[in-house]
């Protein structure tokens, strides 16, 4: 079973990178490569300051191994997502036993967003991965693995990585009474070598900021790389006093939570619950400190994103399943699981019957074989629930990365202007005139050009169909070389989900020559 959900995990890798965020951060590590400049983060060609390096050295590695490829922008990510899945499983053999920790894996590969993360591919598997790795490193008092872990961490999303990190163990010694453990002097030396491990970020940020105090950045000199990645990217944002500021809802991951965690997320909110009803009866209280209290500082803050949540999810997985093997009367579990699984099968055909994405055979065969597995599971009683809880959500994942993500992805336009121009334009450069993709900009193999007025002489370009008109207007002669259809991919909404409306939602992006005589 584990490995048939590694497998759906697989199948995101080869879909296209979705914009904004995941080809904005696949474009920063081919810049890395193409100027063999490791230490400077650019967007558009402007000095950028918002993310750590550790993610983009681990594209741009993976880039020098296999390419400017989809495949290989995501495939180190699901690497430190597996890291967290063997990672996950050691911690709950440990805590409870190889049954919870064989369960707490399917949960963790099931949990949907996490599958969903290993398509749209930002910073969090690589936390996933870390976090989980740290904290069973640190609980296994291997300082060495545990600091290097947890400094990879800080360098993918700065010094909040390690709150769940500190509070899982800081919990566990407070509830626990362990006065003497919490005070030890062992981490005192985690901190140091944690400060020695990300010592290669620092100087990046400085070499790239803090040397240069004449650079412009978030409209301002002066601007100190360092002070942002200890203070502006972490605390500003939560106290929204730095320069990047949010509108958060403290109710926003309660109900997020309901659908990231699906399948299981109504038996997470039972598990976490009964928890703390019973907590003196805890044999462990790492997982809860370490998920909770990440949960509540990300709902305290202004900033709220669906995969903010994602790294305290080997935390939630294993309280789940230790929960849910902890049943004595499995009717409640049955009840709730097979109602969510109607809701899944009745989801995918509707959801296919109003969208209506290309057919893909290998897709197709694959979901018939895993629906007769479903069918005939030869179990009893919970574990035939639990895995046909599973099953369901490989189905609905191979049809999600099989079926769906692959057609929506032909509406998002800059990815297929670079995959028409790279078959049909070999080698001529885009120039983008008032309209812009980091997906173009990632996938083109010949120069990409960023105009907000066209230089003399002739241009292909990149544009709307309104600002090729006003080219056209100023006396410029414009020949459409193609029309792409244009959707923010990430932003789905029910006119274009809907085959009937889609043509009314759906906006227009040129290939254009413009000047050609």
């Amino acid at each position: 079973m584990i490995g048939l959900l590694i497998l759906v995990h697989i199948s995101g890798l080869p879909v296209t990178i979705m914009e904004p965020d995941g080809a904005l951060y696949a474009g920063i590590a081919k810049h890395m490569v193409q100027h063999h400049d490791y230490l400077n983060l650019f967007v558009d060609g402007q000095d950028w300051l918002d993310k750590p390096h550790f993610p983009f050295w681990m594209a741009a590695l993976s880039y020098q191994l296999l390419g400017f490829t989809s495949f290989a922008y995501k495939l180190p990510a699901f690497l430190f997502l597996m890291l967290g899945v063997v990672y996950t499983y050691r911690f709950a053999k440990d805590l409870y036993g190889e049954q919870v920790a064989r369960w707490s894996v399917c949960i963790l590969l099931t949990a949907e967003h996490l599958v969903i993360s290993s398509t749209d591919v930002r910073a969090e598997p690589y936390l996933t991965g870390l976090i989980i790795a740290s904290v069973y490193h640190l609980y296994k008092r291997q300082l060495l693995p545990g600091a290097l872990f947890a400094a990879f961490a800080v360098m993918t999303k700065g010094p909040f990585a390690l709150v769940p990190i500190g509070f899982a163990l800081i919990g566990q010694f407070v509830f626990t009474k362990q006065w003497k453990e919490l005070f030890h002097i062992r981490w005192l030396i985690v901190v140091v070598l944690i400060g020695v491990f990300i010592t290669p970020e620092l100087y990046a940020l400085y070499q790239q900021f803090d040397a240069h105090p004449e650079k412009v950045v978030f409209g301002q000199t002066g601007v100190s790389g360092i002070r942002f990645f200890f203070w502006d990217s972490q605390f500003g944002r939560f106290m929204n006093s730095g320069p990047i500021k949010g509108n958060g809802d403290p109710s926003f991951f309660l109900h997020t939570v309901l659908w990231a965690f699906l399948p299981w997320s109504i038996f997470l909110y039972v598990a976490v619950i009964t928890f703390i009803r019973k907590g003196r009866q805890a044999r462990e209280y790492y997982c809860i400190s370490g998920a909770l209290t990440t949960f509540l500082l990300f709902s305290l803050s202004k900033f709220q994103l669906p995969h903010y949540l994602n790294i305290i999810f080997p935390f939630f997985s294993i309280l789940t399943a230790q929960y849910i093997l902890s049943i004595r009367k499995e009717k409640g579990f049955r009840i709730t699981q097979y109602a969510i699984m109607v809701i899944i099968a009745i989801a995918i055909p509707c959801l296919w019957a109003l969208y209506r994405p290309q057919i893909n055979f290998m897709a197709i065969i694959l979901i018939g074989v895993v629906i007769g597995v479903f069918i005939w599971l030869p179990l009893q009683g919970i574990a035939k629930v639990f895995f046909r809880t599973c099953l369901a959500s490989v189905v609905l994942n191979l049809f999600l990365n099989g079926l769906f993500y692959p057609d929506v992805l032909r509406y998002q336009s800059g990815s297929e202007v670079a995959f028409y121009a790279n078959e049909n334009l070999k080698g001529g450069a885009v120039g983008m005139y008032r309209a812009h993709s980091y997906a173009l900009e990632y996938y083109l193999d010949a120069p990409w050009l960023m105009y907000d007025t066209l230089p003399p002489g002739p241009s292909l370009i990149y544009t709307t169909p309104q600002y090729k008109d006003s080219l056209i207007a100023q006396g410029h002669q414009c020949r459409v070389i193609q029309t792409f259809s244009h959707f923010p991919v990430t932003r789905l909404d029910g006119q274009f989900v809907n085959f009937n409306t889609r043509e009314s939602a759906v906006d227009k992006r040129l290939l254009v020559l413009v000047d050609f005589f």
